[in-house]
């Protein structure tokens, strides 16, 4: 099942809308499901295409259980009670784009991820957007990739050297199919090793 806020959604992927009280409440997923959040930045909607894409190539993984937030509405109990992250952008000047800085920023400063490393051994992966082929994408998902790597998360890749990215302007707007197929591919990457982690938790 797939849970985000109650939002209009773009060209048709089938998500559930289910409004952010009901699971703000959440602090770790059951043993016999896993959690994955998926957070994103989006003005055009390009990223957010991208993001439900990885969304619902993770829900393929039965069990599995995602959460779609704008990086924005994300909580502390969102985050920490996730077995795993996925976290897109646009490309801005050949990074992430500011409101995603404020995310990862947002974990110390507002959510305390230190001193206990509250974040270490959960599944990260990232996927990004560009107006150009040659634009900053691979840059874009390394410096979130970095970001998980320096709280000592698994980062996972696929789509991609790096993970999941589309180009929307010139000769490739908007996101075509093969790129949607990498974001599901991703998705179910990300799910995949979050149910090995989980099952080889010592006991």
């Amino acid at each position: 099942m797939i849970v985000q806020p109650a939002v209009g959604l773009l060209l048709g992927v089938l998500v559930l809308c289910v409004g952010c009280s009901q699971v703000a409440a959440q602090v770790q997923s059951p043993p016999d499901t896993i959690q994955v959040l998926v957070a994103y930045h989006s003005l055009s909607g390009n990223t957010q295409i991208m993001a439900q894409n990885v969304a619902v190539g993770a829900e393929a993984i039965p069990g599995t259980r995602v959460l779609l937030y704008a990086v924005g509405e994300v909580t502390a109990d969102l985050l920490f009670g996730s077995d795993a992250l996925v976290v897109g952008s646009p490309v801005y000047w050949s990074n992430m784009s500011g409101e995603v800085k404020t995310f990862f920023d947002r974990w110390q400063f507002e959510f305390g991820v230190f001193p206990e490393l509250k974040m270490r051994n959960k599944v990260g992966a990232a996927f990004a957007t560009g107006g150009q082929v040659s634009s900053g994408k691979e840059l874009t998902m390394l410096t979130i990739l970095a970001a998980m790597l320096g709280n000592q998360m698994i980062v996972v890749s696929d789509g991609g050297a790096f993970g999941a990215s589309a180009t929307t302007e010139g000769d490739s707007p908007g996101i075509d199919e093969a790129e949607k197929a990498d974001a599901r591919a991703l998705g179910k990457r990300v799910a995949e090793v979050a149910w090995m982690m989980k099952r080889g938790q010592p006991r």
